[in-house]
């Protein structure tokens, strides 16, 4: 019984660290550059971004999935973000300012 309750546990701890590793690796840091409230797009210069197939760092323009993510931030505001791609282009998902 010992054995399997071992096993368990650390079958468990290895699957919570391979989430965290996978989370972790989607958060990208990068730096607001300009914002358009009417268009709901933000511009960030960032980090590589290898969950997108960005391996450099660069300056690009997103779509925000919530337009309210823009009146949370301001020019200048280093962020951390997640973004996905879609048919219509890259779209950030989650945004806060980075501590």
């Amino acid at each position: 019984m010992k054995p399997i309750i071992r096993m368990t546990a650390a079958l468990a701890l290895t699957l919570g660290l391979t989430v965290s590793a996978i989370a972790q690796a989607a958060s990208i840091s990068g730096e607001v550059k300009k914002i358009d409230e009417g268009a709901g797009k933000i511009t960030l210069k960032h980090g590589a971004a290898k969950n997108l197939g960005m391996d450099e760092p660069m300056t690009m323009v997103y779509r925000v999935k919530d337009p309210a993510m823009l009146k949370q931030v301001r020019v200048g505001d280093k962020v951390t973000f997640e973004a996905e791609e879609a048919t219509s282009g890259y779209t950030v998902t989650k945004m806060q300012k980075a501590k």
